[in-house]
């Protein structure tokens, strides 16, 4: 993870944002010499919102299989997958 002054942004936003877009990661400002914020992409924002959301659905998922229910086998589940994907792109 990259430290940036604050300032960093408020000289050269173009430059800053060149830069978080290129890393693909958070990038930590600090003020007085501490941290104060976390900026990031927002491409890099979606990913990490994305990969949080999958963690919660197989976290459930693994809920689901500790309380005994039963398992969908993987043709079906691909096949509603398939059916959503093709719903998205109407």
């Amino acid at each position: 993870m990259r430290i940036k002054p604050s300032t960093a942004i408020r000289q050269d936003y173009t430059g800053f944002a060149d830069l978080c877009h290129s890393i693909d990661e958070p990038v930590v400002l600090t003020r007085n010499g501490e941290a104060d914020l976390v900026v990031m992409s927002y491409e890099a924002y979606q990913r990490a919102e994305a990969r949080v959301k999958l963690q919660a659905r197989l976290l459930a998922a693994d809920r689901q299989i500790e309380g005994g229910q039963a398992l969908l086998d993987a043709a079906s589940v691909f096949d509603r997958v398939r059916t959503r994907v093709d719903d998205s792109q109407r």
